[in-house]
């Protein structure tokens, strides 16, 4: 079915394809969704704390699981010992537990589970800004068709000056900073970039991550050099202290010296 549906898609563009570049060149897009949701923070923060309500998931199966195993192996060694009513009661108890343990795994495992249902909550908003951004694009660049390199439909080959993933995840970025503006002068600096064509706003992204970089090696620089003048500090302290206590425990012991002289008087 899947493969009969591809077919059809593949005919289908080639057929609109064809008739597009009859009139004029048919001009091609894709994105790469997967490459988008991983350089999404807020897509990233939410997935790791999905993640680790996976991990407690699967420690309370292994729990649960553990517990059956145990229960098992309690009845395989007190069997002879047993009377019938006690074996099917013990067996009736492990039972119940592994149909426990079946349904909160298709709970939060299985189709339709918690962690289906999270996934499509997790994703969705994003998924969402990105077909939003995808038709202003298509409409101001004259794409014709844009594609989901990471969904099912099969790409043979995709050309790299053809991907506008960058050019969707600039506008969320820019998105998400204009919402996170609070002064008049961000808000402006945020519009003057929406006025740039993607080229100039790609240097312009170049020019700050260039100057990011520097001011993070300034950044670093500086806390080296805090570094060192700290440990010089410590080690003068620590001289300072040192100096310092053996002038006390040597007045200590003329004082103990006098004391113990007067006594011997």
């Amino acid at each position: 079915m899947k493969t009969i549906k591809f077919i059809f898609f593949t005919l289908a563009f080639f057929g609109l394809t064809t008739s597009a570049q009859a009139q004029r060149g048919a001009r091609i897009g894709y994105i790469d969704m997967e490459y988008i949701l991983e350089s999404v923070p807020e897509y990233q923060e939410a997935s790791t704390q999905l993640e680790a309500k996976v991990q407690r998931w699967k420690k309370d199966i292994e729990k649960l699981n553990n517990e059956i195993e145990q229960m098992k192996l309690n009845l395989s060694n007190e069997r002879v010992l047993l009377t019938v009513e006690l074996v099917e009661e013990r067996e009736e108890e492990i039972q119940i537990l592994e149909e426990e343990m079946l349904t909160y795994q298709q709970a939060r495992f299985g189709p339709n589970g918690d962690l289906d249902i999270q996934r499509r909550q997790l994703v969705q908003p994003i998924q969402d800004q990105v077909f939003n951004i995808v038709q202003e694009v298509a409409e101001a660049k004259k794409y014709d068709f844009v594609f989901d390199k990471s969904a099912d439909i099969v790409m043979l080959f995709a050309a790299q000056r053809n991907d506008i993933s960058d050019q969707i995840l600039r506008r969320i970025n820019r998105a998400n900073k204009r919402e996170e503006a609070k002064s008049r002068k961000e808000k402006k600096e945020i519009e003057q970039r929406d006025g740039l064509s993607d080229e100039e706003d790609k240097e312009v992204t170049k020019r700050e991550e260039a100057a990011e970089e520097k001011k993070d090696e300034r950044t670093k620089l500086l806390e080296a050099r805090k570094k060192q003048r700290d440990s010089i500090r410590a080690v003068k302290k620590a001289e300072f202290d040192a100096k310092r206590q053996r002038l006390l425990d040597e007045r200590q012991r003329r004082k103990d010296s006098i004391i113990n002289s007067r006594k011997g008087n």
